[in-house]
């Protein structure tokens, strides 16, 4: 089967997605600094969601770039996918309005976890399906980027639970880590 419907329901459920979130944020009550001041946490738990939706929306694409083919593998892997990020709005929102309390941001973490290993189960469906010597078993390789991704994640839930801060900035770490398309696919393009 081609990529094509996949991707673009893909597409549809991660705009669907940050169209959600969107919708969640409340407007200040007062046209005050201190009105949208108050807000701030919630606006930054958007924030960082967005970026993430983005992430994988952009590496999603890239990923699919080099794939010729899918089968049904491939199909659920990625619906394993659309279904941890699709509880990110409600995550995100939990975070932003308990103002980064333990138990939300640990959630938030779990729900970064779970994506973060569902995408690397998709990676792996796919190499599986076109064989290691396939143009995308040769791009991703390993994947050190994304298992070091996972393990900052694990790190990041029970850290919570002793200072949330630290977790908060281990997420907007991973975030930074893949705010560049993933260069190995982006050179599998180019050969």
């Amino acid at each position: 089967m081609k990529t094509t419907r996949l991707e673009a329901f893909s597409d549809g459920v991660m705009a669907i997605l940050i169209t959600i979130m969107v919708l969640e944020l409340k407007v200040p009550h007062e046209p005050t600094a201190d009105a949208l001041r108050a807000s701030a946490p919630t606006l930054i738990a958007y924030l960082l969601s967005f970026v993430y939706i983005g992430i994988y929306w952009n590496n999603h694409h890239h990923l699919f770039h080099i794939v010729d083919r899918v089968n049904g593998a491939i199909m659920w892997s990625n619906l394993h996918l659309l279904f941890w990020l699709s509880l990110v709005p409600f995550v995100t929102a939990w975070a932003g309005e308990s103002h980064g309390a333990p138990l939300p941001t640990a959630c938030y973490g779990a729900v970064l976890l779970a994506s973060g290993t569902a995408y690397y189960v998709l990676e792996r469906a796919i190499i599986a399906h076109h064989g290691r010597d396939s143009k995308a078993a040769l791009a991703l390789g390993s994947d050190v980027k994304g298992l070091v991704s996972l393990v900052l994640y694990a790190g990041a839930i029970p850290l919570a639970f002793v200072n949330s801060g630290v977790s908060h900035a281990l997420y907007v770490a991973v975030a930074l880590m893949w705010l560049i398309p993933d260069p190995r696919i982006a050179r599998s393009l180019a050969e």
